[in-house]
């Protein structure tokens, strides 16, 4: 399936379904990915949130953000955690009503594409991947990563083969030798590296402005209707991300048993992420500034690319910081 019609086929799904209405919440629920180790996690198995919360949360495990975003339109999910950036644009270009709550976590290591070995290509010969057949799970991070380093090789797309497959599945038939290139994180990108090498490392792609974070992400309607539930759920993420900084050798088992990982696993990706502070992100480097610019970006980018059929004017009123203002006064 070409590009443009899965593109499409993700905003079509996603203008189909009616956002649920607004209501008080009396228990939630909250998407997160598998072999996608964070702090947060540790405060997930030890019932820490429900305990801040004073009720219910319940917690559904997903493959990629664009069924994140499928979910909350339609209610099953009212808060998606390391939603990437470019699903989350996908899904609010299409008119989703989507707000970003937090910077979830900053990780350019951790999200990649990698070329098969035996082909032998390297950043110096990335044109001769024109061609070939790449697994790409659509509308992600991995997928806006892919685009922008294949237009940084000046390697023309539209020669080459791309498959949707969500990352363990491309890291799977990765590793039967059925693909020439596959992009994903976490565990999946480290089974990819296997069988083959990056183009470029977390650093180079920050050198040229591909920047991968994650966010945590809300439909607007729960933020307004339930910004104290928002609050105290973003307080105790922040909390377990600065436990991480002193208590890793407390915390590390249980985040990897609640992300289906070795220890050993989970904190080389661990090793690999950043947690910004609450006072770094409300500032103008993230989302005080620089989200909304970033979240401009990547919806122009796609629609350049004929991905989606049009971006928003501004973003602006997709970054909500209201409910991470009061986390920082709890």
């Amino acid at each position: 399936m070409k590009l443009a019609t899965r593109m499409s086929s993700l905003l079509a799904g996603i203008a189909m379904v009616a956002a649920a209405s607004a209501a008080k919440a009396e228990e939630i629920t909250v998407a997160y990915f598998l072999e996608w180790p964070m702090p947060f996690q540790y405060a997930k198995a030890k019932g820490l949130y429900d305990e801040a919360l004073g009720m219910k949360v319940n917690w559904k495990s997903f493959d990629a953000g664009t069924a994140m975003s499928a979910a909350m339109a339609s209610g099953d999910v009212h808060i998606s955690v390391s939603q990437g950036v470019p699903p989350f644009v996908v899904a609010t270009s299409a008119g989703q009503d989507l707000q970003v709550a937090d910077i979830a976590v900053v990780y350019n290591d951790n999200d990649n594409c990698v070329v098969k070995a035996e082909l032998e290509i390297d950043k110096d010969s990335a044109k001769e991947l024109e061609g070939k057949k790449v697994g790409v799970p659509i509308g992600t991070a991995a997928h806006y990563g892919f685009l922008k380093q294949m237009e940084y090789f000046e390697v023309d797309v539209s020669t080459m083969e791309i498959v949707d497959m969500a990352p363990p599945d491309g890291a799977a038939a990765f590793a039967q030798g059925s693909l020439d290139m596959v992009c994903g994180w976490g565990g999946s990108l480290r089974r990819m590296m296997e069988h083959g090498n990056v183009l470029l490392t977390g650093a180079e792609k920050d050198e040229i402005g591909i920047s991968v974070y994650d966010v945590t992400s809300v439909p607007a309607s729960f933020a307004a209707e339930n910004g104290d539930i928002l609050a105290k759920f973003l307080k105790v993420t922040a909390d377990m991300n600065a436990k991480w900084l002193t208590d890793k050798e407390e915390m590390l088992p249980v985040i990897a048993k609640d992300a289906g990982m070795s220890e050993e696993d989970a904190a080389a990706t661990l090793d690999g992420f950043q947690f910004p502070t609450v006072e770094a992100q409300l500032s103008d480097k993230w989302l005080g500034k620089a989200t909304p610019e970033f979240l401009k970006g990547v919806g122009d980018f796609f629609k350049e690319q004929g991905n989606i059929p049009s971006s928003r004017d501004s973003y602006d009123a997709a970054v909500n910081t209201s409910a991470l203002e009061s986390a920082a006064q709890m």
